[in-house]
């Protein structure tokens, strides 16, 4: 009987206990809202950078009266910022060196409401902060326009939630369809050609009802464009990338975003964005008034005379007013930046960033930003966009730089728009004393104002200006010339998507339709195809192999990538530039002669390249370098003593 008893009293005691139980969890649905709010950016973060603080923007209606609460090892709260927007937080967070990877929530209390939840993860660093290398001399980087390059899944091309709604091949302002996996699908295209790097411009979502294509009017800076792909293809094409030895480029913008970003109807402070403008509401349809664009004096940075409204002006200014300029004197602002370029470095294991217009936003920033970046990863590279033709502002730029206002900006590249220019003015013009090849010659004598020139980044044409074909006036011969010559420079070498099938935009130069041409070959059904060679002509089949040759010697080259460089003022229209490391010698020869020329090489004894055969990297030609050598036809001529040496092996 005693047990029967015993029995019915742990029956009910159970009973009861599962009761309660089934009430908690129903009282705790009834007072928890949801897992996930609106927004918490960063999405998740990485445990084990040198800077243990991490500060999260959280975005939920009416949030601003909540209080948060986090309960995970390593991880506390420090300060919690309201702002003037009541439906933002800005939670300041402290992540011990000994903390976890894991998920944890997040819960906001707030009075008479219900909890709110959102569950967060810290995630494992894949890689070693040290193992992150950049971009440097060694590397020739490939840059495209990934809505022109290559569709390779058309189902994604047009996305009914999104404004701009349009395939369009024939209109160089519409979408074409090119997406993330057209460029992987061609790597080794890419890679065959002796390319070690790419840089696609931006695949962040550009949710604008117009020119999205083109990437810069980013409308979430953590989304990538479902019309490019998806977030795990991004991830992929930096892996296909590292298994062929390649590096992935990203293309950021901590100038401005686009202005259909969804920050902008509910802006967290006042001065979140430049020239506070405001915005009227017409049921669904908004407006931006009294937007003071830019006035791209991009000299007020270094002007020791430059007035302080002239600088705001350019500082401060929208860049276009579809684009606004974002305030990186806000100190939530910088941190956002800052935190997100570090977010894309961890998630895509990054070979670089490209930075866009990096003289406008607030320079003081800018070296905050890119010292953030280099503390956590010692062995990275950026490059800023600065696109001037004065050697004294690219310089002014650069880590280094003995600058008269002491800045520093910590960067170890920008980007040589001068030395471009002197290339194409030095094969377009007529010889004569001060034109022609000495523009070059003396181009290159202004490398004694750079902290390390080989770390500035040289080009042939980019998605904003001309194609040199076009810019060399269809010179297939000239156009040789350039790219030989900007390869063998102490840079880092870039080029343009299809500029090694002589793609232009002389119909109507400088049209940025026209010199973001769809790549023939990328779209099914392509009457050219160059990846093939279908369909190509025999100049372009010629400038391939071309390309080919010079950078897969180029990759294998010392002395191109790190040798010492010395070169002879040109004379009857013949440049000799030599890049020398160790025993391997390169010689670079420019003529501009129609008619066979003979050179005294007596004049280069100074290069102790008496008595040695040299090969010529394109024909494989052997050369003995006595007292004279004939140039026999117009063009560009490398030749190596790294022959000789494997000869002698």
């Amino acid at each position: 009987m005693r047990i029967f008893k015993l029995i019915i009293v742990l029956t009910l005691f159970i009973s009861c206990k599962k009761n309660q139980e089934k009430n908690v969890v129903t009282q705790s649905k009834q007072n928890v809202s949801n897992t996930y709010l609106e927004r918490v950016e960063p999405p998740n973060w990485f445990i084990g950078f040198k800077n243990s603080r991490l500060q999260l923007l959280v975005k939920e209606n009416g949030i601003g009266a909540a209080t948060p609460i986090i309960s995970y090892p390593g991880v506390r709260i420090t300060k919690v910022h309201k702002a003037k927007s009541n439906n933002y937080l800005f939670i300041d967070v402290e992540i011990d060196a000994n903390t976890q990877p894991g998920t944890f929530d997040i819960v906001f209390t707030q009075k008479n409401q219900p909890e709110k939840r959102h569950t967060y993860e810290l995630k494992a660093r894949k890689t070693s902060a040290t193992n992150f290398k950049g971009f440097d001399s060694s590397d020739a980087i490939y840059l495209i326009t990934p809505d022109r390059f290559a569709n390779a899944d058309a189902t994604n091309d047009i996305n009914t939630k999104l404004k701009e709604q349009i395939i369009d091949r024939s209109h160089g302002y519409k979408r074409h369809g090119g997406d993330i996996k057209g460029i992987t699908n061609h790597l080794d295209y890419i890679k065959d050609l002796g390319f070690t790097a790419i840089w696609p411009t931006p695949v962040l979502i550009n949710d604008m009802p117009e020119g999205s294509y083109h990437g810069y009017a980013m409308t979430d800076f953590y989304k990538v464009d479902p019309r490019f792909g998806s977030l795990e293809e991004y991830k992929n094409l930096s892996k296909e990338l590292a298994k062929r030895g390649m590096k992935l480029i990203m293309d950021q913008v901590a100038n401005h975003c686009g202005l259909e970003h969804w920050w902008m109807k509910d802006l967290p402070f006042k001065d979140w964005i430049n020239y506070q403008a405001y915005y009227e509401k017409n049921k669904e349809n908004w407006s931006w008034k009294t937007v003071k664009n830019s006035s791209h004096r991009r000299t007020t940075n270094q002007d020791l005379y430059a007035a302080n409204i002239d600088r705001k002006e350019n500082n401060e200014g929208w860049f276009v007013a579809a684009m606004p300029d974002l305030n990186q004197r806000n100190p939530f602002m910088a941190n956002y930046i800052i935190q997100n370029s570090i977010w894309w470095i961890e998630t895509l294991e990054l070979g670089g960033i490209r930075q866009d217009t990096y003289p406008y936003p607030d320079k003081t920033f800018m070296a905050n930003w890119v010292n953030a970046i280099m503390k956590e990863y010692p062995n990275f590279s950026i490059v800023g966009e600065e696109w001037s033709y004065n050697p004294l502002l690219i310089g002014y730029w650069q880590k280094g730089a003995k600058n008269k206002d002491a800045y520093q900006s910590n960067l170890k590249s920008t980007m040589d728009f001068a030395m471009q220019q002197h290339v194409v003015d030095a094969l377009n013009e007529k010889e004569s004393w001060d034109k022609g090849l000495v523009k070059i010659y003396e181009g290159l004598a202004n490398d004694f104002h750079y902290a390390s020139p080989k770390d500035i980044m040289i080009f042939p044409d980019n998605h904003d200006k001309s194609r040199i074909y076009t810019q060399l006036k269809e010179n297939a011969v000239h156009t040789k010339m350039a790219l030989s010559m900007y390869a063998v420079l102490p840079r880092i070498f870039q080029m343009y998507y299809g500029t090694e099938i002589l793609m232009d935009d002389t119909d109507n130069p400088g049209d940025h339709g026209l010199i973001r041409t769809d790549f023939p070959g990328g779209w099914e059904g392509d009457a050219v195809n160059a990846f093939t060679g279908k369909g190509l002509t025999k100049a372009q089949k010629d400038m391939q192999v071309f390309i080919k040759t010079l950078l897969n010697y180029r990759k294998n080259s010392m002395a191109i990538q790190k040798g010492k460089t010395i070169h002879f003022a040109p004379k009857n229209g013949v440049y000799f530039l030599f890049r020398v490391f160790e025993e391997e010698t390169v010689v670079h020869i420019l003529n501009k002669n129609e008619e066979a020329i003979l050179i005294d090489l007596n004049r280069f004894e100074e290069m102790k390249l008496t008595g040695k055969a040299l090969k010529n990297i394109f024909t494989n030609e052997l050369i003995n370098w006595n007292e004279s050598m004939k140039l026999k036809s117009k063009g560009s001529l490398i030749l190596t003593t790294k022959y000789d040496r494997e000869k002698k092996n």
